[in-house]
């Protein structure tokens, strides 16, 4: 693996690039004090030093002395493997407390009487906060399931930012039911599709998913540039999905 990608990778495990540098020359060229490790790295010795405890901290360097000097080595990189299941435990625990702890208790901050809530996103980082959205609150809804409505134009660009959307939908165990209006669009796992003829709406993007207590909104601009209206209100949501049941049933 090249540098570059593996400091990307250590990036994701909240290691400095600095520090993934100072790491291998360790594993490259062996132990070392912190002066020669800071001219190797072009760094200046107090970030060297800064960067060598935290380094300590984590288990990934350790060090002995020499006179009067400390030298540092690198420790085995399966120690990487360690901090990575370790980081995967911490995010696998802190979702389950979101889930059943923080979440409900935030919900119960908010006033019964709320006033609807509408948020709007652009972009590919925009679309892939409302897909991100959209996996997150259903997920941990009763049913794990929602409803959309979608045009043939938009199917090619709608997961562009997100393109393992599907895969995660379904690791989740989420449901989806869709009216797709025109032809094509292909079936998943855990998902049910209906056809509507599309002629009316051949040269329209669109995309609505309905989620409660959110539905969002996507349409393509000129230029392919996606937009996102997300609407959270129980009454209005409600009724969005009534409609979609009703039609649903009838097509």
């Amino acid at each position: 693996m090249a540098q570059e990608s593996a400091i990307d990778v250590l990036r994701k495990l909240d290691i400095d690039p600095r520090e993934s540098r100072l790491y291998m020359a360790l594993l490259a060229n062996g132990p070392g004090s912190i002066r020669e490790l800071a001219d190797k790295s072009g760094l200046n010795r107090g970030t060297a030093y800064e960067l060598l405890k935290h380094m300590h901290e984590r288990g990934i360097v350790s060090y002995f002395p020499k006179g009067k000097r400390r030298f540092f080595s690198a420790e085995s990189p399966e120690r990487l493997l360690v901090l990575a299941n370790q980081k995967k435990h911490d995010v696998d625990d802190a979702i389950l407390k979101l889930q059943t702890e923080v979440l409900p208790g935030l919900q119960a901050l908010r006033p019964e009487n709320t006033s609807t809530q509408v948020h709007y996103y652009e972009g590919d980082k925009g679309i892939e906060w409302v897909l991100k959205d959209i996996l997150a609150t259903v997920v941990t809804s009763d049913t794990k399931e929602y409803s959309v409505i979608s045009t043939k134009l938009i199917r090619n660009f709608l997961y562009r930012p997100f393109p393992n959307y599907t895969r995660q939908r379904i690791k989740a165990g989420i449901r989806v039911k869709v009216l797709a209006i025109g032809e094509g669009g292909e079936g998943a796992e855990l998902s049910e599709r209906k056809w509507i003829n599309g002629t009316p709406l051949s040269q329209s993007a669109a995309y609505i998913a309905i989620y409660p207590p959110k539905m969002a909104m996507i349409s393509l601009t000129k230029g392919d540039l996606a937009t996102a209206t997300v609407i959270e209100s129980v009454p209005i949501v409600a009724t969005q999905q009534l409609m979609f049941d009703t039609l649903w049933s009838m097509v």
